[in-house]
């Protein structure tokens, strides 16, 4: 009987700790999650969402000729500061960057295999395909001595030299 209370009080204290555990240990942090500007709510979207509106308002005629002259020629002018202002701070997206890093990373060439030809990886210093070592690697890792083109251990150190 005494095992059964104990078992009990030992089952319930888990229980209640369970529960109790998310009130008494603080929340973790959530990182900050970036979520871009809706169109409509950058500079840009705000000067041609006026334009629109300056039209309609025109067309349903709540603005005189004179009033729409003057609110044209100011939301207009707004509208080329903003996409100015966008054209000099846009520059690149990340993926062109990335793509204009691989090329010129492979400017002087892929490196190639004398008997495959080249190879797509820009930094590979063995052949995928047959396993030859390629021209970029001339330079013992280990002392920097010049490799022979066939040489299996470097001359000056005695370092192996892979594959």
């Amino acid at each position: 009987m005494i095992w059964e209370m104990a078992a009990a009080v030992v089952l319930g204290a888990g229980i209640i700790w369970l529960v109790l555990q998310p009130l008494v240990r603080p929340a973790r942090p959530t990182p900050a999650v970036y979520i871009p500007p809706e169109p409509e709510e950058t500079r840009r979207g705000v000067a041609l969402a006026a334009l629109r509106d300056l039209e309609l308002d025109r067309e349903t005629g709540k603005l005189s000729d004179d009033d729409y002259a003057w609110l044209k020629a100011r939301y207009t002018g707004e509208a080329v500061a903003a996409l100015r202002a966008e054209d000099a701070t846009a520059g690149e997206s990340d993926i062109e960057q990335l793509i204009a890093a691989r090329a010129k990373a492979m400017a002087g060439g892929p490196p190639a295999c004398p008997t495959c030809g080249p190879r797509p990886e820009p930094d590979a210093l063995f052949c995928s395909t047959c396993g030859t070592r390629l021209g970029s690697v001339d330079d013992c890792a280990r002392c920097g001595a010049a490799l022979p083109a066939d040489g299996r251990y470097c001359e000056l150190c005695g370092t192996a030299v892979a594959a």
